[in-house]
């Protein structure tokens, strides 16, 4: 029941995203474009489960996306604004997928549990 819980949220979370970004006039395409680019993170696994889990959870964080979005406000530079959403979005999307932070042991270990599991 929790998972389904779970999930829900994030689901609401992407939803609440797309509806944000719809609202802020950018292109759709930059956000089809850019949505699997915090995926590239999953290099750092080339370099081992330590190096890849911490490298993959510094893209797949919201406290990333809080950093972007506080620097953008203290900064008025709001043109990074469908960024921070994309960023956030992809995270969303993969939590509600099941795909959490990683642990050091293995990609598929997860704060979430392990992939595939649950």
């Amino acid at each position: 029941m929790m998972q389904i819980l779970r999930r829900a949220e994030y689901a609401a979370v992407f939803l609440l995203v797309l509806w944000l970004y719809g609202q802020s006039g950018a292109s759709w395409w930059w956000f089809v474009l850019l949505f699997l680019v915090p995926d590239l993170t999953m290099a750092g696994y080339a370099f081992g489960n330590r190096a890849g889990a911490l490298v993959y959870n510094a893209g797949h964080s919201f406290l990333g996306v809080a950093a972007l979005g506080l620097l953008m406000h203290l900064s008025g530079q709001n043109w990074l604004w469908p960024y921070v959403l994309i960023w956030a979005g992809h995270i969303a999307f993969d939590r509600m997928l099941g795909y959490g932070l990683k642990y050091a042991s293995a990609f598929h270990d997860t704060h979430l549990g392990r992939i595939g599991l649950n």
